[in-house]
C-alpha cells in the first residue's frame, strides 16, 4: 500500500510540474497483469536477484536484477516505447524500479502489485 502510495504521489506531483503528455507507470493486481501479458510486444522483466529468479520466474520473464550495478544499463538495451511489465518478489523493488525507469524515458510502465507472492497466490487458485 505504502508503494501505490509513493507512486501515485509522484506521478501526481510530475504531471503537475509537467506540460509533456508521457506515459504512465500503473500498479495492477496480478490478474490484470496476467492479462497485459497477452498483449503484443510486451517486455517482461523481473527485478529480483538471479537466485530468486533460479528459484521460479514467469513464463518469458528477462531477468535483470534491480539490486546490480548495472540496472539502469541493462534497461537501457531495452525498447522505452513498448509496454514494460516488470514484478519482483512483494511489489517494493519493482515500485522503486519503476520510478526510476519513468525517469531515463520509459513510456508505459505496469508494476505487479504483490509481486511473485501475489502471483503464486493466483496460479494456486
Amino acid at each position: 500500500m505504502k508503494n501505490l502510495l509513493t507512486l501515485v504521489l509522484f506521478f501526481g506531483l510530475l504531471s503537475c510540474g509537467s506540460s509533456r503528455t508521457e506515459a504512465v507507470a500503473v500498479v495492477v493486481e496480478p490478474v490484470e497483469f496476467q492479462q497485459k501479458l497477452q498483449e503484443d510486444e510486451v517486455q517482461l522483466i523481473d527485478v529480483r536477484t538471479p537466485e530468486e529468479y533460479a528459484a521460479g520466474h514467469l513464463e518469458g520473464a528477462i531477468n535483470i536484477d534491480f539490486l546490480s550495478e548495472d540496472f539502469l544499463e541493462q534497461m537501457s538495451k531495452l525498447d522505452k516505447n513498448k509496454p514494460l511489465l516488470l514484478y519482483c518478489r512483494s511489489g517494493n523493488r519493482s515500485g522503486k524500479a519503476t520510478i526510476q525507469l519513468h525517469e531515463e524515458g520509459f513510456k508505459n510502465i505496469t508494476d505487479m502489485k504483490g509481486g511473485y507472492q501475489a502471483w503464486q497466490e493466483l496460479v494456486k487458485e
